[in-house]
């Protein structure tokens, strides 16, 4: 039988096997591509929520810290302000080295 082409299509003996092979070759790559992603998205969660947790604590820690200072009366509000963001950034460090 010989091969003929009709309407830009490839017809006759054979027709399909290429494609056929090329699918399953995908599909086998797909899936031997899948086990490794989950335990490796896991554990990027598992460091974004740690992370997240020690920024949230940092927070409060921080809010803590300018109530503290401004009750004791001790500094000005912007000295008080700047222990905060000090405090703040010590968390965001902290966050970083979990994360990173």
């Amino acid at each position: 039988m010989a091969t003929v082409i009709r309407n830009g299509n490839w017809q006759g003996k054979g027709r399909g096997r290429g494609h056929a092979k090329a699918c399953v070759l995908a599909w086998l790559a797909l899936v031997a591509a899948l086990p490794a992603t989950p335990a490796w998205a896991t554990e990027q969660a598992q460091q974004r929520r740690q992370a997240r947790d020690v920024r949230q604590d940092t927070r409060q820690g921080a809010r803590e810290t300018k109530q503290d200072c401004r009750a004791a009366d001790q500094k000005s509000n912007s000295a008080c302000r700047q222990d905060k963001r000090q405090t703040k950034q010590g968390g965001r460090e902290a966050a970083r080295d979990i994360k990173y």
